[in-house]
């Protein structure tokens, strides 16, 4: 038959893609090309922000003061995957440092060089004056921050820290782990951060006109988010151990806050967490732990079922109060300028989308400060000034001044022609209901339809553009496909985020069952029972956990799904067993990882599926890829591939972004929507 030629790579149908688009550019294209900004940043004492924009590829630095337009403050061209990130303005705003190159996600780990560059590109600090000539690379590291005075940089490289001091670098110290959450004391003298040693980690203090560093209270476990007292004689951290294989869903206590004396390193236990909901620790995607400006340990927890905000005095401890009450999920969370409030991003009374939040640390009724139907995200203060990261409907990423009204910073671009999804709420054979997004396919009669399986698996679809770029493209492809004629459903599986604990840290998921997998065949059946749906094409793609999900679904269910792209997914589960199991106990957990897996499942595997994969994949070994495509060639499971040397997971490059949704859209089009056989 035709389609047994199906395991080469069929580069053919992507050049040819890809030349067709270059004399008329598709609506791909031009939405994946659109401005997306994020790294937002704000001056400690001056109204100005700074932050990331990466417009087809090309990454420059921005910096805006209010009322002012915004400016660009670097030159860099071409799609070369360069990232730009750790964006940081001293206290007036006059001067910006950065990183450019390397992985943002991995910063101390090799360098990608995802453009194949002939000379092999280094990861870079650059620092300048904010009002003058471009910044200059001052020397190889990452997660630069200004002295208070704004006159010194610190930065760190591979567990080095050095110092700029405005003419040349030179390290202070070096330390076995990786090194994080650098910050500078008050008075500028000390510099304090995490040791990060793979199974556990120190909180490291270090006085940059001695010889030695001090490690506060160093234990079993990882100590994390340290943060000084406001007059710098002390500091407060975070303490987690771990859970063991086979552990309690609410045993524990496994974390603290602690508090140590930065002088002689004298530490005490603030608090400890109980046994029961919020005994595992559980933070937020950017700071967790603040000193507010009365002695306020502010930092997050769920005890009540959702990640929230809670209150506790340094000095004298005592039961945490949750300054966020509420059946919703904070997102992120910081400390207004007086230390005396607290602003918040979540999704209060609107579960799919996120908006700003304002509440007296004191206690009292929050305020809601970003209005309407858009998702406002990562608050970030300008002196006083409050701003965020906005996006709708139509408005991929920008940064505004949040208030009643959002004013934008810099570009805020449109994408045209885009349907509002809608939400959708369902329930999955054993009862757990499920939140979805329907994107509504144009035309009338029955369409084809596709489920779309985030990755993570923590993660939360939005109803709108999302803040993260990765899943800001998956929004424009779904888009894409609602206007080729798809009915789209963006499925928030449980082991995501933003429905709380119970949801997220449900039984049996992933090597353990794939529970969430259910969610999925739910979704796949709620499309086929819908009046306008086709249930003979209906399709699946996903990346990272959602390519999982793809290849899980395509394995088992090849009778609902017709077709599949599964972007740099896993599918093997199968790991080394915990050395607290016994032998027996490994081999059952061994076991129920093999049946949780698309590989325990592929000899059901009938429907087509496109493949695509990066070989420097740092999240998904590319080895997974390359034995789902091995499995698939000796069972004569159609297939198409593609690969990019050198491409790490979230692609780097906007040309293979395009190349990749190009390669979508074309085999979905053959497989699902015209249903023709692989040549």
């Amino acid at each position: 038959m035709a389609w047994q030629t199906a395991f080469r790579l069929i580069a053919c149908a992507v050049a040819f893609a890809l030349t067709s688009a270059s004399t008329k550019p598709d609506d791909l294209a031009v939405a994946l090309a659109l401005p997306v900004a994020g790294d937002l940043t704000g001056a400690r004492d001056a109204t100005r922000f700074a932050w990331v924009e990466n417009e087809a590829g090309v990454r420059n630095v921005w910096i805006a003061d209010r009322g002012k337009p915004a400016r660009q403050v670097t030159a860099f061209a071409g799609d070369d995957g360069q990232q730009l990130y750790d964006v940081a303005l001293n206290g007036d705003g006059t001067g910006i440092a950065f990183v450019r190159g390397g992985d943002e996600e991995f910063p101390d780990g090799s360098i990608p060089n995802t453009n194949a560059a002939t000379t092999l590109p280094k990861q870079l600090v650059f620092v300048g004056n904010a009002d003058g000539a471009a910044p200059v690379a001052v020397g190889e590291g990452h997660s630069p921050v200004f002295t208070p005075d704004g006159t010194r940089v610190a930065y760190t490289r591979k567990g080095a820290i050095w110092l700029w001091d405005g003419t040349k670098p030179r390290q202070l110290a070096s330390v076995a782990g990786q090194v994080s959450r650098l910050q500078w004391s008050p008075d500028g003298t000390r510099l304090l951060f995490v040791d990060d040693r793979d199974d556990h980690s120190f909180v490291g203090l270090l006085d940059i006109a001695g010889t030695s560093i001090r490690y506060l209270d160093p234990s079993f476990g990882s100590s994390v988010e340290p943060v000084f007292s406001p007059d710098g004689k002390q500091v407060a951290f975070i303490h987690n151990v771990d859970p063991p294989a086979g552990a309690a869903a609410q045993s524990g206590p496994y974390w603290s806050l602690r508090v140590a004396d930065a002088a002689s390193g004298v530490s005490r236990v603030v608090w400890s967490a109980p046994a029961g909901e919020g005994a595992r620790f559980y933070g937020t995607r950017s700071r967790n732990l603040f000193w507010g400006a009365d002695g306020q340990l502010v930092f997050p927890w769920e005890r009540n079922g959702w990640v929230h905000p809670f209150a506790i005095d340094a000095a004298k401890g005592g039961e945490p109060r949750d300054l966020t009450p509420g059946a919703f999920e904070v997102q992120s969370f910081l400390l207004g300028r007086d230390g005396r409030s607290l602003i918040y991003a979540a999704n209060a009374g609107d579960i799919d989308r996120r908006h700003i939040w304002r509440v007296p640390l004191s206690g009292g009724a929050p305020i809601r400060v970003t209005q309407g139907s858009g998702i406002e995200s990562f608050p970030t203060l300008g002196g006083d000034t409050l701003a965020a990261i906005a996006t709708d409907t139509t408005h991929p990423a920008h940064p505004v001044l949040a208030g009643r009204t959002l004013t934008p910073l810099g570009k805020r671009v449109e994408a045209h022609g885009f349907v509002t999804p809608e939400p959708v709420l369902f329930k999955a054979a054993d009862g757990v209901e499920v939140h979805a997004q329907l994107f509504r396919a144009r035309g009338p009669g029955k369409h084809s339809a596709l489920i779309f399986a985030h990755g993570g698996p923590r993660r939360q679809m939005l109803l709108g553009f999302h803040p993260s770029g990765y899943y800001s493209n998956a929004y424009i492809l779904n888009q894409h496909f609602a206007a080729q004629g798809y009915d789209v459903l963006a499925v928030n599986y449980r082991s995501g985020t933003g429905y709380g604990s119970a949801f997220r840290n449900a039984a049996d998921t992933g090597r353990g069952g794939a529970s969430e997998y259910r969610d999925i065949l739910a979704a796949g059946r709620w499309l086929a029972a819908q009046p306008h749906v086709d249930p003979a094409r209906i399709g699946i793609w996903g990346g990272s956990w959602g390519g999982y999900l793809t290849a899980l679904a395509l394995a088992r269910n090849s009778d609902l799904f017709a077709a599949g792209v599964d972007f740099h997914g896993v599918h093997t589960m199968l790991r080394s067993g915990e050395n607290n199991l016994s032998p027996d106990a490994q081999a059952a957990a061994r076991q129920l990882q093999w049946s949780s897996s698309p590989m325990g499942a592929i000899d059901q595997w009938r429907s087509p599926v496109l493949v695509i994969h990066g070989d420097d994949d740092k999240n998904v070994d590319f080895a997974q890829s390359v034995l789902l495509v091995r499995e698939l060639t000796a069972r004569r499971i159609p297939f198409r591939s593609l690969t990019f040397p050198d491409e790490r997971h979230a692609f780097q490059r906007y040309a293979n972004w395009l190349a990749s949704y190009r390669a979508t859209d074309a085999f979905l089009a053959q497989t699902l929507m015209r249903k023709e056989s692989l040549p």
